[in-house]
């Protein structure tokens, strides 16, 4: 059956595609479709800032002649500064089709009276030659109501000069069509029906008196950068689109090598061989993923190992007590005299041995498995050191083992005296089965504080600084000094490392190697001091 799964070549090639038609469409609807818009925006924006900077040089400078000229050279626009009536202050048109120096009155009153009904400001706008044409049917309407009317700079000799009118003569304030024999000065409207001109208007008082500051801003048609545009991100869209397919081939077979590869190996972590690595370091995800797979490969490694080990130490620690029952068993029923009480110690000796190894092992589950809640009450654990201690009153006989217990003072603590008994012995244990030749073990009680120390002191071997922390481990066995334990099982310090940890108590172990080894824990005297002090 074939994998429904995308892999992570069409999984990655499938992300650049759509990364590459994303960008496309955005250059496409910012470069095409809005351009226009867009212009129009940063156009007004502009022409706003440079009408405030117009406004600033009227209110600050006496003389910003340069300034202003400066600014419409810069920006490309026509500023024409009037007073009330429409009478120029200063022009400066740097756009060739601006009609603000040629504005006939009766448009500059309709202006006028637009921004001050708007509150000093309005905006005004006419494509291409729509102001001409306004200006045009005003004239040709006021013509047809007054035939008998003539423009001023028409008609015979001594008759009113351009733009001025004979004392009740009822010509029109303008010429037709406005003439300019300054040529330093721009045209009219050349005619170019589709450019939009824009007229920012604003009413200004300066020192007492109303000045009207005029900018007139064309927007030039973008017909032609459009389609300029057009074909150029036509071929930018084929050499993305190639770009793209090239870099997702390449990293998608980049990135899904080190995915296979991690994959081979974890079928193989999952087969049980430990010594797979794991290697790929082409981007930083995968190599972190790398790094915890080699890190849980050698975990898994080692507990492998302590398995097996245990296994074996176990298996060895089952079979002797075994043997040596089945073996006195069959001396006693078949030699006749056998039958003695020394024999039948051996048996339940040895068959306590057994029952204390699986006892162990349960704790230890139990334990893990958090099924196990201590039971704390206050109680001497001095007398219970002792007691501990008596335990081995046979080994100080039989064997010469020497166990001292040095402390200053009896010591009452907080804790599960059971779980805590047990802790003490299995240390105790340890201690004896691992000590040197001279069989010696000493027990340390100390006091510091609300803290009391305990150290368990042998005289063996040590620990190697490179096993130490290991040493808790239940899989744990020195394979160098694994010898059948004079008491207990081999397991006591899992048991005690889990039941410290209920407690909330520290341990460790400190050792130089041929010198012996100190295992100890600290635990609180009234771990209820430290709240009453906080309160």
């Amino acid at each position: 059956m074939r994998n429904s799964h995308i892999s992570i070549k069409w999984k990655t090639f499938s992300i650049f595609l759509i990364f590459t038609i994303v960008l496309l469409s955005v250059l496409w609807f910012f470069q095409i479709v809005y351009l226009d818009d867009f212009y129009k925006m940063i156009k007004t924006q502009e022409t706003e800032m440079v009408l405030d900077s117009v406004e600033n040089l009227i209110r600050t400078s006496d003389d910003c002649s340069e300034e202003i000229e400066k600014l419409a050279a810069n920006h490309n626009l026509g500023i024409f500064i009037t007073d009330t009536d429409g009478n120029s202050i200063y022009n400066a048109e740097y756009i060739s089709n601006s009609q603000m120096s040629s504005l006939p009155p009766f448009m500059f009153i309709l202006f006028y009276d637009k921004a001050v009904a708007n509150g000093g400001e309005a905006v005004i706008e006419y494509k291409g030659g729509e102001m001409q044409n306004k200006i045009n049917e005003t004239i040709e309407q006021f013509m047809e109501e007054n035939p008998t009317e003539q423009p001023a700079g028409e008609g015979t000799e001594g008759e009113a000069k351009e733009g001025e009118t004979k004392e009740g003569d009822g010509r029109l304030p303008y010429t037709i069509p406005p003439q300019k024999d300054d040529p330093s000065q721009f045209r009219q409207n050349i005619g170019n029906d589709m450019a939009e001109s824009v007229i920012y208007i604003r009413i200004i008082d300066n020192d007492g008196i109303e000045e009207v500051i005029m900018i007139n801003s064309v927007l030039t048609p973008v017909d032609a950068t459009v389609t300029t545009l057009k074909a150029q991100l036509k071929i930018i869209s084929i050499i993305l689109i190639v770009i793209a397919f090239i870099l997702a081939v390449t990293f998608s077979k980049s990135l899904s090598r080190s995915i296979i590869s991690i994959n081979e190996g974890a079928k193989k972590l999952a087969e049980g061989d430990y010594s797979v690595k794991f290697d790929s370091h082409d981007y930083m995800e995968v190599a972190e993923l790398s790094k915890t797979l080699n890190f849980a490969t050698s975990e898994l490694g080692k507990a492998d190992s302590f398995q097996k080990e245990l296994i074996a130490n176990v298996s060895h620690d089952l079979r002797t007590p075994l043997t040596m029952i089945k073996g006195y068993a069959e001396v006693m029923r078949d030699i006749p005299g056998e039958n003695t009480p020394e024999n039948v110690q051996v048996i339940i000796d040895e068959t306590e041995r057994l029952s204390g190894l699986v006892n162990d092992m349960l704790d230890i589950s139990k334990l893990k498995a958090g099924t196990i809640s201590i039971k704390p009450e206050e109680y001497n654990i001095t007398d219970s050191i002792r007691h501990v201690l008596e335990r081995y009153n046979k080994l100080r006989e039989v064997e010469g083992y020497t166990i001292d217990f040095v402390y200053d003072s009896e010591v009452n603590i907080f804790a599960d005296e059971q779980k805590m008994y047990q802790v003490l012995y299995n240390l105790v244990n340890n201690a004896i089965n691992y000590t040197g030749d001279d069989k010696k073990v000493t027990v340390v009680q100390k006091v510091l504080g609300n803290v009391l120390r305990i150290e368990v002191i042998d005289t063996g071997a040590g620990v190697k600084q490179e096993d130490i922390p290991y040493v808790w481990d239940r899989y744990y066995k020195d394979k160098t000094s694994h010898k059948r334990a004079l008491q207990g099982t081999g397991l006591g310090l899992s048991i005690v490392k889990n039941v410290l940890e209920l407690h909330g108590a520290k341990y460790g172990v400190s050792s130089v190697q041929g010198k012996g080894a100190t295992f100890w824990f600290e635990i609180m005297i009234n771990p209820f001091a430290e709240d009453d002090e906080e309160e």
